[in-house]
């Protein structure tokens, strides 16, 4: 097995293409590995994330007109851009998918998706097989449960790939808080959706503008 290790294994905006596969109402109505919500949560946290730190991304459906839109949270951050819908169970079988990512340029393939046994386990795997440096965001996908998300996630990490949730990644795509281009949106990203993080710096921003009362003498 080759070791991801090293400062240049980490993940950078400017090399990172993100794929977001088939987040939609069927295959949400049968993730039990995490709470559904979370996952709604988590991916439109990451597509933000994206967003902000310019990083192409590609969504695709499989049979929408059966099994629903990518979710609305999804398209409203990207709301010109094409959703590809795809009759491959295999992303990495479609040609238009495959074309796209590799027209970016980028070798740093960035997945997540429903169900993460089937939808996000294959275009992995092969990807991988054919030189991808590939990372799955395992809290913006989900099971049928939890032994098939987990199965799953073994098997990609055995074939080599890497594993990070959404709020890793954004740390490593910040990497030095020097660089403001993207602090303003960051911050926007984890007060809508990192929970007490979110509650808590906001408190923070209140204490910072309350004025300190006069003590009477």
């Amino acid at each position: 097995m080759t070791f991801r290790n090293g400062l240049s294994s980490l993940l950078r905006p400017e090399d990172s293409v993100l794929v977001l596969i088939d987040h939609q109402a069927f295959q949400l109505a049968n993730v039990n590995s995490h709470d559904p919500q979370a996952v709604v949560n988590n991916v439109t946290a990451l597509a933000k994330l994206a967003k902000a730190f310019k990083v192409p991304t590609i969504l695709t459906t499989v049979l929408a007109a059966r099994g629903g839109l990518l979710f609305k949270q999804i398209t409203d951050v990207f709301p010109e851009q094409e959703v590809i819908d795809r009759t491959w169970v295999n992303t990495w079988e479609d040609e238009k998918v495959v074309d796209l990512v590799k027209a970016t340029g980028r070798k740093q393939l960035i997945i997540a998706g429903l169900w993460t046994e089937v939808c996000v386990a294959m275009p992995v795997i092969q990807a991988l097989g054919e030189g991808w440096d590939v990372t799955v965001i395992t809290d913006a996908s989900g099971g049928v449960s939890t032994e098939a998300h987990e199965v799953a996630i073994q098997r990609m990490i055995a074939a080599g790939a890497n594993m990070m949730t959404w709020m890793a990644l954004a740390g490593e795509w910040q990497r030095d808080w020097a660089r403001t281009e993207h602090v303003e949106e960051l911050t926007e990203v984890l007060v809508s959706h990192l929970g007490g993080t979110g509650i808590a710096y906001l408190w923070e921003q209140q204490l910072l503008n309350t004025p300190v009362p006069e003590i009477a003498g």
